[in-house]
């Protein structure tokens, strides 16, 4: 059936801009039709929702852990300029790739030819593995927010038992999750400008401004200076491969590359604003919160306990759900204080996160399914939530399963199948395809048609050639690590 629309209406004309924009053999009007979606308010609204996706638990929980394990300073270094030459490069490739074809992940590659769509069907199973066990660790901190209300800084910092009772209940635990997933729905169901937009406005100054107030709260504590200095000033004998590998991991999952977001993202664009100063804005935003992070909880590591140690020796949930409140016990009354501040802050980096992943699964079925966007919003909330639920099982009535050996859980599986496995290989081929499939000139035109694009030849070599294998050492990397055979 033909559309009926008018030459002179500016839907007809927004098509038409597309397909002039598209350029690709076999798109159909259909496709051009249904690519027509809502947009983000302006360039900013983007940024702050690109920035709130990429700044999520792994910059408060691991960060942290990386940065006080490889000596401080040179790890940051090495950091920033990863996340300005490789990290960057494929932010740019992300977004771009959505903006240009007004797809989510699946119909961003199938557009090309359905011979690439096997690439977005993968990158679409990425945010459907990844949101229902953020969801459960969302929980968690939900949680521990209403805990320091409540509860004692002494009982709740008490070395893991608190911790480990609430996990493994069959009725708290559940309750937490889906207090923590009804934000999520409520704020994905309002759309983009209603309820995505709206909520990093508040949540992401929010979330900086409670960073800020902890950083300096800890740094005038007695001993923290020496924290300090040793985190930020670089021990240049600390540099080793394991550091670069360690360094490029974290800017990998740090920036939510490889998850369907950015592309999703992108695709909410508009053509004016400009791709490179954007890319540039949410690799800054991603830095920034991070730099904050350990700033905040290594030298809190050096007043609790005079070292590092504590944070080298743990990551993840360990640091942040028993450690951390083991510290903030420490400060005596000003203890809930900081606790209450800090697990907010958390939630807040939880819930932007896991608002851009759901966001991601719900675009994925509405550009799929091409239903209604209610309908989609429906549908993956249930999909999320009875996921949810089964990985939380892996802590209570499915404990018995443990997955990757002794200790582990359904949570950890999961985490490895998607971090571990399918993000380097989805990166991977998303390289290949961009860089000798469909070619590079066609995503540089895209960037080029916002805004100049002066680092064009540096890019194209990063696509083609260097991307691919820095995607491969972390791929191998992480399986070496998993077998045994070398520690990040």
């Amino acid at each position: 059936m033909r559309l009926a629309i008018s030459r002179t209406d500016p839907a007809r004309i927004e098509l038409d801009q597309q397909a002039n924009e598209l350029n690709l053999n076999g798109g159909s009007m259909s496709q051009l039709a249904h690519a027509a979606r809502d947009t983000w308010s302006s360039k900013w609204a983007f940024i702050l929702a690109a920035a709130a996706s990429a700044v999520g638990l792994g910059n408060l929980w691991r960060f942290p852990y990386l940065a006080a394990k490889y000596g401080g300073g040179m790890f940051l270094l090495t950091y920033l300029v990863l996340v300005f030459t490789f990290g960057l490069s494929l932010l740019l490739v992300e977004i771009a790739l959505g903006r240009k074809t007004r797809q989510s992940t699946i119909g961003a590659f199938k557009l090309f030819g359905k011979k690439y769509a096997f690439i977005g069907i993968l990158a679409s199973l990425v945010p459907f593995i990844i949101t229902p066990y953020y969801c459960v660790i969302g929980g968690w901190v939900a949680k521990y927010v209403g805990a320091y209300f409540f509860d004692p800084a002494t009982m709740i910092g008490d070395g893991g038992t608190y911790f480990s009772s609430f996990i493994t209940s069959s009725f708290e635990s559940y309750i937490w999750l889906f207090i923590f997933m009804a934000i999520v729905f409520f704020v994905v169901s309002r759309g983009i400008k209603g309820g995505i937009e709206k909520a990093n406005l508040i949540m992401m100054p929010a979330l900086i401004i409670m960073t800020v107030i902890l950083v300096v709260y800890t740094l005038c504590q007695p001993g923290a200076l020496d924290g300090a200095a040793y985190y930020l000033v670089p021990d240049f004998s600390a540099f080793s491969i394991e550091l670069v590998v360690a360094a490029l991991g974290q800017m990998f999952f740090s920036l939510s590359i490889a998850m369907g977001i950015m592309v999703t993202y992108g695709s909410y664009m508009k053509q004016r604003d400009s791709l490179t100063s954007s890319a540039i804005r949410v690799a800054g935003f991603d830095i920034g919160v991070s730099f904050l992070a350990g700033l905040m909880i290594v030298p809190a590591a050096f007043v609790a306990l005079g070292s590092p140690e504590a944070v080298t020796e743990n990551s993840g949930p360990g640091l942040m759900f028993i450690v951390l409140p083991q510290m903030f016990a420490s400060f005596g009354d000003f203890a809930p204080v900081i606790g209450v501040l800090f697990f907010l802050l958390v939630i807040f980096a939880a819930l932007t996160s896991a608002i851009s992943l759901m966001e991601t699964c719900v675009s994925i079925i509405h550009d799929g399914a091409k239903c209604s966007r209610k309908k989609a919003t429906v549908l993956t909330f249930v999909i999320i939530g009875v996921a949810a639920v089964f990985v939380n099982l892996g802590y209570n009535g499915l404990s018995f399963i443990e997955p990757l050996g002794a200790g582990t859980s359904l949570l950890d599986f999961f985490d490895f199948i998607s971090n571990t496995i399918m993000m380097p290989i989805v990166a991977f081929l998303t390289c290949i395809f961009v860089g000798w499939c469909i070619k590079p000139k066609i995503i540089e035109e895209e960037i080029m048609a916002s805004s100049p694009f002066r680092w064009r030849a540096a890019w194209r070599i990063m696509i083609k050639y260097i991307a691919p294998i820095l995607i491969a050492i972390v791929f191998i990397s992480f399986l070496a690590q998993f077998l045994g055979f070398m520690t990040i």
